[in-house]
């Protein structure tokens, strides 16, 4: 097991990549706090990884807000006695143009993709920390980061942002044995902020398929453990060679 001992906050855990990565980390030995605003959602998936033997709490958060991060920080924190790991995978999008986005749509969209993190990583380090564990940190981005559109405005504004956020964060924890990098997928599972999956919906990338939860999952285990002990401030593409 290759998390075994570890604690993981995983933000978003109710779907998706969330909700796989959170499996694959209780599947490898680690102890999670899955985190979603969907309290019937991220309580099934928490319901389901103790069932299969695995540990995990189920906390319903508004990661965009700083009371809501510190208590779930410190749920986390009662349940199980540390944090080693962070996974800040929650987003939302616009999905508009410039003339049809309201100022109010673009402050939740920055809030949900940028404070999010921010806020998660802050009060998770200073546990850590405080501790002296050792972890991981990884920022879910995403090709819209890379690269503009001619929708979903503030979405990649903020994703790019996430992008430099990861640096600096490397940047101010490395000293303190806390690792932070970030993956960027392109269309895994269902769209941003959706339940279901759109068969209908295009892909271009080499491999001619849309991605699954589980690859992603996959690649957030290589980043947060001793694998990858040599890389930090990096963002891996998971995306089938959409950039290429």
């Amino acid at each position: 097991m290759q998390l075994k001992d570890q604690v993981a906050i995983v933000t978003g855990g109710g779907r998706n990549i969330g909700e796989a990565t959170a499996r694959l980390f209780a599947a490898q030995g680690a102890a999670v706090g899955v985190v979603d605003l969907n309290e019937a959602a991220v309580s099934a998936v928490a319901e389901s990884i103790n069932k299969a033997g695995g540990r995990a709490i189920a906390i319903k958060a508004d990661v965009s807000d700083e009371a809501s991060v510190k208590m779930l920080v410190d749920r986390v924190m009662s349940a199980f006695g540390k944090i080693n790991i962070v996974i800040n995978n929650v987003a939302i999008s616009d999905n508009k143009s410039l003339f049809d986005l309201s100022v109010e749509e673009w402050d939740r969209v920055m809030a949900v993709c940028v404070r999010s993190p921010f806020l998660v990583s802050k009060f998770a380090a200073m546990k850590m920390i405080e501790g002296g564990q050792r972890g991981a940190i990884v920022n879910i981005g995403s090709t819209s980061g890379h690269r503009g559109r001619n929708s979903a405005t503030a979405y990649t504004a903020a994703k790019a942002a996430v992008l430099n956020l990861t640096r600096s964060l490397a940047i101010q924890l490395a000293p303190h044995g806390i690792r932070v990098n970030s993956v960027s997928p392109n269309r895994v599972g269902s769209p941003v902020g959706k339940q279901d999956i759109d068969p209908s919906r295009g892909v271009i990338n080499l491999l001619k398929r849309p991605g699954e939860p589980e690859e992603v999952a996959k690649a957030l285990l290589f980043l947060v453990s001793d694998a990858s002990s040599f890389i930090v401030g990096e963002d891996i593409l998971v995306d089938g060679g959409s950039r290429a």
